[in-house]
């Protein structure tokens, strides 16, 4: 084979190097294989080129969510984005750009499952449960279930990514742990506080960026983010609401003794 037609087969893949000193991307010739992702192609250069490449990854199928990086400045699964998608140009891989570097593409998200912990998970049923449920809750509650934690929507969240809103908004991925229980129909727990305070779902503006991001095909945006935020409004922000709720609010009972 001529080298012309060597130089054919391969794909140029620009790979950030670098910690949080700093960093630049790296030039990589792979060549190319039928089927092949970047993930693939990024072993490639850990074998033959840089061993000392830094790339986290578990499962190469789509299912784990480890391999989450930007891809030609698109969030990405690593495992799933195939090389021959770009039809020959090069190809730039960069971390995750709202969490703070650790080393090459590997970026720690550690704050997710920080916030993810302050929701407390516990399941209330309601007293007596409900037994006959419409497909679409179910089919709606299912949907939640599929989130594999890639942070992908948290990377592309303007007010993670952009304004660097880790103070005062969760983001859509944690919006998508409220709704599998605030919106289960045989959930009684109360979390709209925590919603409207410290998790921040005030601060989404409704881009649908999440939902246009998840593996998952979750429709972050309209089965989540909205019905969350009309809970919300009609607890905090409804001034004929909160008049009826005051109207009809029983008085307390007496606790004195009385005659």
């Amino acid at each position: 084979m001529t080298e012309a037609a060597q130089r054919a087969h391969m794909v140029t893949l620009h790979i950030y190097r670098g910690d949080q000193r700093g960093g630049v991307e790296v030039a990589y010739d792979v060549p190319v294989e039928p089927g092949q992702v970047v993930l693939d192609a990024l072993e490639y250069v850990q074998e033959y080129m840089a061993p000392d490449l830094a790339v986290r990854w578990n499962c190469k199928a789509a299912h784990c969510g480890s391999c989450a990086a930007e891809v030609n400045g698109q969030p990405r699964l690593l495992c799933k984005t195939r090389v021959d998608a770009y039809g020959g140009a090069d190809i730039h891989v960069r971390p995750l750009q709202t969490f703070p570097l650790i080393r090459d593409l590997v970026t720690d998200v550690s704050w997710n499952f920080d916030r993810a912990r302050d929701l407390d998970p516990a399941f209330r049923p309601n007293e007596p449960p409900p037994f006959d449920l419409p497909q679409w809750e179910v089919d709606r509650v299912q949907e939640f279930h599929r989130c594999i934690e890639c942070f992908l929507c948290q990377d592309v969240c303007h007010v993670l990514r952009e304004h660097g809103g880790t103070d005062r908004y969760w983001g859509p991925q944690l919006m998508v742990r409220f709704a599998e229980l605030e919106l289960h129909p045989s959930d009684a727990g109360d979390r709209l506080d925590l919603l409207e305070n410290e998790a921040g779902i005030g601060y989404c503006n409704i881009t649908h960026c999440c939902s246009d991001v998840c593996p998952e095909n979750i429709e972050i945006t309209h089965d989540a983010i909205i019905p969350l935020k009309e809970r919300v409004a009609d607890r905090y922000h409804d001034p004929i609401g909160a008049w009826l709720r005051k109207l009809t609010r029983r008085p307390a009972a007496s606790t004195g003794s009385g005659e």
